[in-house]
Order: structure tokens, then sequence, then C-alpha cells
């Protein structure tokens, strides 16, 4: 079978493994985060439409908010491509309780279809090495919803797992961030509300942050001997949603 598409990985240390202290994990060289928009232009740049990229991303954007408007009502989604559906977290304590979006929240599940799977024995994975000795960010957690590198519930603990990532050093400008997507605004997680600092793992309560997107940066100058001379910026490479 033929390879059509190659995708290139760094190994980082794996600190989400307590068992083996020597294994590794591979996180995506990915070169950036596509919208609909762009995906319909590269469509009919390279021949993969036979209608304009205006008229893909019209019609794509009618499926996506039916898709979502079905989807709120409770419908299960089964695009060939991936699955949705809706779910409710939180624990019920009596027969009789109702829901109480203060201890309980509905989120949105996305899972691989068939037809995604089909693909990836076309997909060549270059290993380009261990990434460098520097900080980085490999998964988040939302401690009230339980979701994984997606959901940010403001007001309730953020469990950010990494490498390197404890807060240190005199510099004004470290600390942990929530930048928003749209504006660039930078929102920083207070020391008071940082409840663990550790190199591989910090807990933060999540600031009063608005509806919307947003980076996740650790700006520390720690490193395993002294403090380094300069800051260095962990980035999340997943994009975070306050819905």
């Amino acid at each position: 079978m033929s390879i059509l598409h190659k995708i290139k990985a760094y190994l980082y240390d794996n600190v989400l493994t307590k068992d083996n202290p020597n294994d590794f994990t591979a996180r995506t060289a990915s070169e950036r985060s596509l919208n609909v928009q762009q995906i319909c232009q590269s469509a009919t740049n390279r021949g993969g439409a036979d209608i304009s990229a205006s008229a893909m991303e019209h019609a794509t954007e009618l499926f996506l908010k039916e898709m979502v408007y079905q989807l709120c009502d409770g419908y299960s989604i089964n695009t060939g491509y991936f699955t949705a559906n809706t779910t409710i977290r939180g624990v019920f304590d009596s027969p009789s309780e109702t829901f109480n979006k203060d201890k309980h929240s509905i989120i949105f599940q996305f899972n691989q279809g068939e037809k995604l799977r089909a693909e990836i024995p076309n997909i060549e994975v270059e290993i380009l090495g261990v990434a460098e000795a520097s900080a980085a960010i490999l998964q988040v957690t939302d401690v009230k919803s339980g979701s994984v590198n997606d959901l940010l519930t403001p007001g309730r603990n953020l469990k950010i797992a990494g490498s390197k990532i404890k807060v240190a050093g005199n510099d004004p400008f470290i600390g942990v961030f929530f930048v928003n997507t749209t504006s660039n605004v930078r929102t920083m997680v207070e020391e008071s509300d940082m409840v663990t600092n550790n190199p591989s793992e910090l807990i933060v309560v999540i600031p009063a942050l608005p509806t919307g997107t947003y980076h996740l940066e650790v700006v520390t100058q720690y490193s395993s001997g002294a403090l380094l001379k300069d800051v260095r910026t962990a980035t999340l490479d997943k994009i975070l949603t306050v819905a």
C-alpha cells in the first residue's frame, strides 16, 4: 500500500507513567491549526473538490450548525469520519435529584469513525528524536468535567501534566497564562490559585475566563539545576474552550 501522508513527531519524557522512568511519549510536530476556510481552500487548490472554496465553506458551516443543533437535542451523530454524542457528567445523589449546573455538566464527546480509521495505514510516522530538554505541556484535565485537552471550567481546578513546567524564577512575567485566541488577551493565574507546583504537574484554579477559546502557556525559568537566565515558554498544542 502506498504511503500518502507523513507525520513528524518528537519524543518527550513520559511523565504519565510511574513504573518506567525511561520511557517516552511522542508528540506530533504540528505546523499549525487549520480552520474551515483554510481546509476548503486547500481542497480546491489540490483538486479535491468540484465546487468553489466559498461554496464548500458555506455548505460545511450549514452542516456543522445543524449537527450542533441535533446534538443539543440529545441525538448521536455518525458521519462515518467521526461520531459525536452528548454526555452528562456528575453524580446524582438520589432518584429525585434534578440537573444542577453547579455540580453537573454537559459535554460533547467526539471519537474517530470507520472512514477516518481506514486512513491510518496510509500514514508514515517519522520520529525526529528526543526533543530538546525544554519545558513541555503534555496533557491537561479539567477536573470538573473530566475533559482532557478540551474544556475549561472557570473557578475549578485544571491539572497540567508535562516536563519541567514548575513555575519558578524572578522574572516578573513567569506564571501560567490563558491566551484568548481571538483577542490575544493574556489572563494570568494568580499565585494563590496555584494548588500544586511540581516539575511534572501543576494544578491551578482556572480564572474567571469569558466564553471563548484559549491557548495555555507556562512561562518559567525552572531547570533541574540553577534557574535559567531567561524565561522559556511551554505551550499546549491543543486549543481549550470555555463554553
